[in-house]
């Protein structure tokens, strides 16, 4: 696994999420290819400004995602968007990507297999853009960082908003757990929750 111990410049950096995109497109072995081909999708790599400082990180691409090869493009995204505006940031000042890369069937919850096999994806994408802060969207991409960064476990009931510190190989990380948007299409209840969430993000841009 590349290890970066020093800031890159922004070529650099598009030059190696590139590689993760061909990597990706041509991985055969990837457990949800098969379906991928099959409806004519495309991997979800991630989009967004490559200094930037917020890192969001979902679950895995819907159809309108999968179609479009971009995070967060369907109604998920205009929630995203809007909660981004409530703190004065735009899609382009940070970067968006999910964990899993590929729509599973249905738009069912990703498989342990499936996100084990795309982690280290997404582990290259953290090493290349060094962010300050993550924020998880959804239970799956904060259990996965948790675990990875050996925080203990916790439902994202409890600890969503919360602000956690965690040591990257380049650094400090904050980490912010938070409700996926989704959640919030049919529950206003969550909605003002994620935006009490994100105003915590607000002091980090």
């Amino acid at each position: 696994m590349m290890i970066m111990d020093k800031a890159k410049t922004d070529k650099e950096k598009t030059t190696a999420l590139l590689a993760i995109k061909q990597e990706l497109l041509a991985d055969h072995q990837t457990p949800l290819f098969a379906y991928r081909t099959a409806n004519k999708y495309w991997p979800v790599i991630g989009e967004g400004s490559h200094e930037a400082k917020i890192m969001f990180i979902g679950e895995a691409p819907g159809k309108n995602e999968a179609l479009s090869g971009r995070p967060f493009c369907g109604a998920a995204g205009k929630i995203l968007d809007e909660l981004l505006g409530s703190i004065g940031l735009s899609r382009a000042e940070v970067y968006v990507t999910n964990i899993v890369k590929d729509r599973p069937p249905e738009n069912r919850d990703p498989e342990p297999a499936e996100i084990d096999y795309y982690a280290p994806y997404l582990d290259r994408q953290i090493e290349i853009l060094q962010p300050k802060v993550i924020a998880t969207l959804g239970r799956f991409s904060m259990s996965y960082l948790l675990n990875k960064y050996n925080l203990p476990a916790g439902s994202i009931s409890n600890l969503h908003g919360q602000v956690l510190e965690i040591e990257a190989p380049f650094g400090p990380i904050t980490l912010v757990p938070l409700y996926h948007p989704a959640a919030a299409i049919y529950n206003q209840h969550l909605k003002e929750t994620l935006k009490q969430d994100f105003a915590v993000l607000s002091k980090f841009k």
